[in-house]
């Protein structure tokens, strides 16, 4: 493992220099993975942006749940580069190295960012339940103080998660190996390389990580229940559908949000493919983010009504 010659164990731990193995195994995929990791973050990002641009231009997308929807597109696009911006980097460099800090910051906002989503996923099926169950005084209930609150409660409770959870890691002795197979430092990968008995640690983790990921889900899973039973008491058909119209985006996201977390940390080690968890954190951090944008305005018709505005603003602007 490179490290200096300092005399402690904390300074060599913290002189450690990392080699993120990544998809180095297929040099002969190298440009292949390129262009395909260019082309998710590209997408990504404008489709994000083009979400943002929207709400932010348009009187009628001004409502608590736009609100929610600018701070989740915000969040993908840095979830999303806190990633592949470095698999970018790498593929195009062929420097697979990270310092000790470099891969303790990249995990920091990497939960960081992970555990926001979760909070506002929880905050967004909120505010569907408070549209739905109680439309009379949705807005004064969901006011611009509420929605704020909520915001910054999720911002706050995923900075904590991932401070504490990054200073727990990097505050463990690293010894042997010093390779990090994975495209990214990812929480097992990085325990792995632990000198120390990764059992307590890997147990501890877990226990937290299911505490983060199952509140927030559990938050949303009965606001759903009592969206589905009120939703179930509306008497016209036609109403019913469009009442849970207006939640199937975002139920949407948080099947495919949750359906590869939960699978990603919530189990124990021994059950662990590292290659398949390439997979499964590549689908996470750099699929979900990308659909986001269009599940929200292939099935949103006031998103559509102000993508179709702003095009015909850019055609008289331009003609």
């Amino acid at each position: 493992m490179k490290s200096s010659e300092e005399g402690t164990t904390g300074n060599k731990t913290s002189a450690i220099t990392f080699v993120i193995l990544g998809f180095s195994h297929r040099p002969d995929m190298k440009v292949i993975f390129f262009i395909l990791f260019l082309c998710i973050y590209i997408i990504t990002v404008l489709g994000n942006l083009i979400i943002l641009l929207l709400i932010n231009m348009d009187p009628v997308l001004h409502t608590p749940m736009y609100f929610f929807l600018r701070n989740l597109s915000f969040l993908e696009i840095c979830y999303t580069s806190v990633t592949l911006l470095r698999v970018l980097v790498s593929l195009l460099s062929s420097d697979t190295s990270i310092s000790f800090a470099g891969c303790a910051a990249q995990m920091y906002f990497f939960l960081f960012f992970g555990a926001t989503e979760c909070c506002l996923l929880a905050a967004m099926a909120y505010d569907r339940y408070r549209a739905i169950c109680n439309p009379v005084d949705y807005m004064v209930i969901m006011n611009k103080k509420e929605c704020m609150q909520l915001a910054a409660s999720s911002w706050i409770c995923g900075n904590l998660v991932a401070l504490g959870h990054t200073t727990f890691i990097f505050s463990l002795p690293f010894c042997g190996s010093n390779v990090i197979n994975h495209f990214f430092c990812e929480i097992q990968p990085v325990l792995m390389l632990v000198c120390v008995d990764a059992y307590w640690s890997e147990l501890q983790i877990i226990l937290a990580a299911a505490f983060v990921i199952m509140m927030p889900f559990l938050l949303t899973l009965v606001s759903y229940g009592l969206i589905i039973s009120s939703i179930l008491k509306i008497g016209s058909a036609k109403e019913r559908y469009k009442a849970f119209s207006t939640c199937f985006s975002h139920l949407t996201v948080v099947t495919l949000f949750y359906g590869t977390v939960v699978f990603i940390y919530i189990r124990p080690k021994s059950s662990y493919s590292l290659d398949a968890d390439k997979v499964l954190s590549l689908f996470c951090s750099g699929v979900t983010p990308i659909l986001n944008p269009f599940i929200y305005s292939l099935r949103n018709r006031e998103v559509k009504g102000a993508l179709f505005k702003m095009r015909m603003k850019l055609f008289y602007h331009n003609f």
